[in-house]
């Protein structure tokens, strides 16, 4: 059911008389906002001053054909200016640029639209995300947006498709992905959405996320102009004894066992998404099959279509045209939804339209674009769990041993990835593939009777099927290993199947950002933990620049051009460093050569005390508190109440535990929905809020007992590495 703006009237009201008082004087709105039309996108390469999509064409290459940054002068790039956003999450989302204003998403779903040439703010969205949903997402963070014919469009958390208006950053339609008329059951509110909308041809294609919470994949293609539902492909089958959707599902079948309708299949659609107007083609990766173990899922090992694959459908209609499985009956939580490019290379001479991705797996695949024939299958990055890929059958070479059957597999890559959802670039004119790697080890063993099957450490997760507690020597395991993820920069030729040049590994051990190229001979990219974004000689991978960004950089920059200046613009913000809820510096910074702006020194952190009120509820209580803690809280909070990821609050500090009223306005009320923390009202009774209450209380105490060793304030966070190599 669509939602129109009128059921927000009052907000949006406001929202649009702010938007409307500012228009007079905002040079940056004086035109169609978002003229964003089909004949625009088809040819994106003429107007390289704009960045309309996601990649920055319909190829995703993102590349500029900018020049005026360049190798010689990149040493005098400086800041220009500057906008805070109002949140301490991290930020994932890639902005647009669009005649004058940049659009950027930003965690909690908020969008911003910003003058490009001032940096002031000419509107903000907040969809206010609510409902169960919240709690089946691995963050609070939105990838990216999409425009068309006036309109921004987001996923968001709570699995909508949202149509904004772009000149007043009024909602136009808000429209559910998972409408009940799918008759899904629990199933529909396990679905999230954190993935970039794509928009091709009328229609703006999105998935969603949910796979590890047992969900059915599909991705959908909705009316531009009104947010009608036009066509939805599911990636995994159904029940069959209520018949398939299509020829696809059925044949997709043949290759399960068992009832797996009843654990939901997996195969979620949560990032890479390419529209080739060359072929008319819609290809999208889909992601693991669920439960992560081939043998607990399925006991036959069945191939588990169209898991861990690249499908091509006809984006009219959402016929199935042809796929390729990357790992077939998955056992590694091996996702196959990395970002995609298409492009034009010379392959044994001759002249090809090709699909390219540097997988989760450790391969960098090059697949005809037209047929999905594999022409070539290269690790990228270390690779233990195959020997190769086979040409002729498209299947992996495994290593005996790596699906764990019988004693734990030290998995290279780990189930990070070798890459993950952040963006590639490709530099035609050099013909180089760039890739933020990932370094990292994963223990995956099966479970014993005594480790149980789910993974503790994210609460409410669904069954995985594998043993979380397993671990390997240290002495076996290379120095970045034992520190979880460890990033760097690779320049890789996909016509002779090799590394060129790499960066050395980050010191910081996190992972790196998406990734930009430019004709200027640069390659930007951030880090994860090195609280920097730095520009890379494209031919030598020599850094050139670098600038010091107070927090983590996890979103790709992009460039554009106004006023004949070459700008660099780059949405920051992370828990790179810090104590629990410090400051992430969250920020749109934007480059040009000879800029002058400073950022503020960040102001000294003191991490709240831990000093909670005394602990008198009964064991009984506590014990149902911790259950309902787990299940509602653990994902975003942290698995016992220990924080996993720090821009998160850390509830046991929070002074919400010294009077239950105060408690039960966030959790029961609402109060702080504006912050991503919607009411749990619907699925908590007063007395349950009251024994999870009881239950951090008793959690807090126990810590502050335990001293520094149990994670208080002013110790080390726990490993986040998950955090950011997934949906």
């Amino acid at each position: 059911m669509i939602r129109t703006c009128a059921l927000r009237l009052g907000w949006l009201l406001s929202l649009v008389i702010m938007a409307a008082c500012s228009r007079s004087t905002d040079q940056a709105l004086s035109g169609p906002a978002a003229n964003v039309t089909a004949e625009r996108l088809v040819a994106a390469d003429n107007e390289p001053a704009q960045w309309m999509s996601y990649g920055g064409t319909y190829s995703e290459q993102r590349f500029s054909k900018l020049e005026q940054i360049n190798t010689g002068n990149v040493n005098t790039l400086g800041l220009q200016w500057y906008a805070d956003y109002e949140t301490n999450q991290d930020q994932h989302g890639s902005p647009l640029y669009i005649d004058g204003v940049i659009y950027v998403s930003t965690a909690r779903n908020v969008v911003h639209a910003f003058d490009a040439r001032t940096g002031k703010e000419l509107w903000k969205y907040n969809p206010m995300i609510e409902g169960p949903r919240l709690r089946y997402n691995l963050g609070l963070v939105n990838r990216g947006i999409a425009a068309w014919e006036g309109k921004i469009y987001m996923g968001t958390l709570d699995a909508r498709l949202v149509a904004i208006d772009a000149k007043t950053g009024a909602e136009v339609w808000s429209v559910d992905t998972v409408p009940a008329s799918l008759d899904l059951g629990d199933m529909a509110d396990k679905y999230s959405i954190t993935m970039a909308p794509r928009v091709a041809k009328g229609k703006v294609f999105i998935g969603a996320s949910g796979a590890e919470f047992g969900v059915r994949g599909w991705i959908a293609a909705f009316d531009a102009a009104t947010g009608e539902e036009v066509w939805r492909f599911w990636t995994v089958p159904g029940d069959p004894a209520e018949g398939f959707e299509n020829d696809a599902m059925e044949k997709a079948a043949a290759t399960w066992s068992g009832e797996w309708w009843k654990l939901g299949g997996g195969g979620t659609v949560w990032d890479a998404a390419v529209y080739d107007p060359v072929t008319d083609l819609l290809y999208f990766g889909t992601g693991n099959a669920t439960p992560w173990n081939a043998r607990v899922r399925d006991e036959q090992l069945g191939d588990n279509l169209y898991t861990a694959s690249i499908i091509a459908v006809r984006p009219d209609t959402g016929e199935y045209v042809w796929h390729y499985q990357q790992v077939p009956a998955d056992a590694w939580d091996y996702d196959a939804v990395s970002p995609m490019m298409t492009a034009d290379l010379v392959l044994d001479g001759e002249q090809r339209h090709v699909l390219l991705q540097p997988s989760k797996n450790g391969f960098f695949y090059v697949l005809d674009a037209a047929t999905g024939k594999l022409l070539s299958a290269e690790p990228f990055t270390e690779v233990n769990w195959a020997s190769g890929i086979d040409l002729e059958t498209g299947r992996p070479i495994e290593v005996p041993g790596a699906r764990y059957e019988r004693e734990p597999w030290n998995l290279a890559p780990g189930v990070q990835g070798g890459h993950s959802w952040h963006p590639n670039a490709f530099n035609p004119e050099l013909g180089l593939v760039y890739i933020p790697a990932w370094e990292a080890y994963f223990t995956m063993a099966n479970p014993t009777p005594d480790s149980g099957t789910r993974a503790g450490a994210s609460g409410g997760m669904f069954t995985l099927g594998i043993s979380m507690g397993v671990r390997v020597d240290p002495d076996k395991l290379k120095p970045y290993a034992r520190q979880g993820v460890s990033g760097r920069l690779k320049a890789w030729d996909p016509v002779a199947r090799k590394v060129v040049w790499e960066t050395e590994a980050f010191a910081h051990p996190r992972p790196t950002s998406g990734v930009l190229a430019t004709a200027g001979n640069l390659v930007f990219m951030g880090n994860g933990g090195g609280q920097r974004l730095s520009a890379y000689h494209a031919a030598t991978g020599e850094e050139l620049w670098s600038f010091d960004t107070q927090t983590a950089v996890f979103a790709a920059p992009i460039s554009y051009e106004l006023d004949g200046v070459q700008y660099i613009a780059a949405s920051v913000g992370g828990a790179a460093q810090g104590g629990y809820f410090a400051p992430t510096h969250a920020r749109m910074l934007v480059f040009a050569l000879g800029g002058k702006a400073v950022l503020p020194e960040p102001a000294p952190y003191t991490p709240p005390e831990l000093n909670p009120p005394p602990s008198t509820a009964p064991a009984e209580v506590i014990a149902r508190g911790g259950e309902l803690y787990s299940q509602y809280c653990s994902v975003c909070h942290g698995a016992n109440a220990v924080m996993a990821r720090t821009s998160f609050p850390n509830l046991t500090v929070s002074p919400m535990l010294h009077a239950q009223s105060g408690f039960d306005a966030v959790v029961l009320q609402g109060a702080r929905a504006d912050r991503g923390m919607g009411s749990f009202a619907k699925e908590l009774t007063p007395e349950d809020s009251a024994a999870v209450r009881a239950y951090l209380i008793a959690r807090a105490n126990e810590i502050k007992a335990a001293g520094p060793a149990g994670f208080g304030p002013g110790s080390a966070p726990p490993d986040r590495r998950r955090e950011t190599g997934h949906e």
